[in-house]
């Protein structure tokens, strides 16, 4: 006799939308159905009588489908569940699905060292098989995960040189290698309320249509993971502070929805929509993508907002064509703008060399009129009783007002001396423009998703000050190379356009690893040594207290059937995450070795606060 699971996997899998090419059930589309009341899933669920009972209440000879009930059976570990499961729950490692607004769990990320984060798309078809090895670490066990670092691998940077440091000064740039929501919490003890505006392009979360961990993220981890984080951003904003989030249309809509709940839905600006121009697919089922959002809010009704106004977008291009087709005597290039009053201005019906007067009267004073004749900025008709108008240059037009639909910053061009060979990098000028609506110089920015370093370096040519965190290792190989140049005077990007010719300085650290030092050769194993690792493991105090040696033995031939991938979560897993990093507390302690030099950085940044 077939159980629940069986029967509604048979009933799914009838309907070719929740299979995969490979024939696999796609949970995430039944999920998504579920979610919508879908007409066409709830028919299938209600001609089965066992999914009838188990999922609907009759009410009046009336069915009323249990949408949570079905969408939590769907989540359940039993529900098509896969080797590695079936190794976690024998050796005790389970989690009980919940959805966002009814758990404060943690999710903790450790991608791949060699993976690129998603940064945005160009193609439709490019995608990357991106590991994310993340786990739910619940609410009661996270104060120690998250109480201050100590800081390791210290350096200044400056122009032309780097040397180390012992001192962490409050008007310094700061970079910090780690995992973002723990250096997040290390921040927020000396920053909280003094960042002015943060910008993010996190993972936008375009994996496969399935539950399956070695996606991107489900849905509802990607979620719990964007909560946790942006609600340390709300924090970390001064009250006059903006927060800006990049993502494109898989998500924007949920993430909306999840930043009104951290942030008030009054203090949600605006859906900024920048038109990349990217993008030559022809996608089979879907139109070619060719924009992301970004989401801005305000941390209250007090924000700081500087108007932009662009010259390049379409509509101001067309504006010009239609209205800057005179040319002068000097050959530069004008409109004509009506100078008459649209409201009766009494005050302002004087005669101006014979020229008649507006019936309203005209809508500057005599004295301007003068000036602006002075300069020759006036048009005067020949016929005397037609009005005058106002020259307006096109050399000295600032352009129209910047709506939200962005279509003059250009995604990069390969070839350009801003590309770095890194998918989904932003351009300068698009950072460029969301500082200028929202900090002046010397304000605080803060980017915990830096990636290539777009952020840091544009917030550094505007004269801001900054703040990044990146986990991944091409921080090294990537971020701080760029920052270096910026610092020598690099020229690329917007360097030019602000006469950008070097100078400057910032402070990069490292959390200083624990158990983190484990995760590390867990990610560089292979097939060969994986289980070498797995032994050294299960004998290192850094695992999970309630987990015995021999419960792990015991499951030794559910782990030996799992994949290398699997193998790999399956130990991150046991890793103790209080103990990713070295905790300020315990800066004394002879059994971390810290040096001199880390305790006199690490206090020097937290002394005082």
């Amino acid at each position: 006799m077939k159980n629940i699971y069986d029967i509604v996997v048979d009933l799914l899998k009838s309907n070719e939308r929740y299979l995969s090419e490979d024939g696999n059930l796609l949970k995430a589309n039944v999920y998504s159905d579920a979610m919508t009341m879908d007409k066409e899933l709830i028919e299938t669920l209600l001609k089965n009588e066992d999914t009838r009972k188990k999922f609907f209440v009759e009410i009046n000879n009336n069915y009323v489908f249990d949408k949570q009930g079905f969408a939590w059976f769907v989540e359940e570990k039993e529900f098509l569940p896969d080797s590695y499961t079936k190794y976690s729950n024998k050796i005790g490692l389970t989690v009980n699905g919940k959805f966002i607004n009814q758990n404060n769990d943690v999710v903790i990320d450790f991608p791949f060292k060699d993976c690129v984060l998603e940064g945005g798309q160009t193609k439709e078809d490019q995608k990357r098989d991106e590991i994310f090895f993340n786990e739910m670490i619940a609410s009661d066990e996270i104060s120690r995960m998250l109480s201050p670092k100590v800081f390791t691998n210290i350096k200044r940077y400056l122009p032309g040189r780097s040397e180390n440091t012992i001192e962490y000064r409050d008007d310094d740039n700061l970079i910090i290698k780690g995992n973002n929501i723990i250096a997040l919490s290390c921040i927020l003890r000396k920053y909280e309320g003094k960042i002015k505006c943060i910008y993010i392009d996190p993972p936008y979360n375009t994996g496969s249509d399935s539950f399956q961990y070695n996606d991107n993220f489900n849905h509802s981890s990607w979620l719990v993971f964007m909560k946790n984080r942006l609600q340390l951003a709300y924090k970390l904003l001064r009250d006059d502070g903006s927060i800006f989030v990049q993502c494109d249309d898989f998500e924007d809509s949920y993430l909306k929805v999840l930043m009104d709940e951290i942030f008030g839905r009054t203090n949600y600006r605006n859906k900024i929509t920048w038109k990349r121009r990217g993008g030559s697919a022809n996608p089979k089922n879907r139109l070619n993508n060719v924009t992301d959002y970004i989401l801005w809010y305000s941390k209250s009704d007090n924000m700081d907002y500087t108007p932009i106004f662009s010259l390049d977008d379409e509509n101001t291009q067309k504006y010009i064509e239609e209205r800057f087709k005179f040319i002068d005597e000097n050959g530069r290039r004008y409109m004509k703008s009506p100078l008459q009053s649209p409201n009766p201005r009494p005050n302002l019906m004087y005669e101006y060399k014979g020229y008649k007067v507006p019936a309203k009267g005209w809508s500057i004073s005599k004295e301007i009129m003068e000036k602006w004749d002075a300069e020759g900025r006036l048009c005067f008709p020949e016929d005397k009783n037609q009005n005058i108008n106002r020259k307006i240059f096109l050399d000295e037009y600032k352009g129209q007002p910047i709506s939200s639909l962005w279509t003059d910053i250009y995604v990069i061009n390969p070839m350009s001396k801003e590309a770095i060979d890194f998918v989904g990098q932003k351009p300068e000028a698009l950072i460029k423009r969301l500082l200028e609506m929202c900090t002046k110089e010397g304000e605080l920015v803060l980017d915990f998703h830096l990636g290539t370093g777009t952020t840091a370096t544009t917030a550094l040519k505007m004269k801001r000050k900054f703040i990044g965190i990146e986990q991944m290792d091409y921080i090294n190989t990537i971020t701080l190379k760029r920052l270096e140049d910026v610092l020598n005077g690099e020229q690329s990007g917007i360097s030019q356009d602000v006469n950008w010719n070097g100078g400057g300085s910032f402070v990069y650290c490292e959390l200083k690893e624990n158990g983190q030092i484990l995760i590390n050769e867990i990610l560089e194993a292979n097939e060969n040594n994986i289980d070498e690792i797995k032994e050294k493991i299960i004998n290192d105090d850094r695992i999970i207290s309630y987990i015995t040696k021999n419960e792990i033995k015991k499951a030794d031939e559910e782990f030996n059937n799992l994949s290398l991938e699997e193998k790999k979560k399956s130990l991150i897993t046991l890793i103790d995450k209080n103990k990713l990093y070295i905790n300020y507390s315990d800066i004394d302690d002879m059994n971390y070795n810290v040096t001199e030099e880390e305790k006199s950085f690490t206090k020097s940044f937290y002394e005082g606060v």
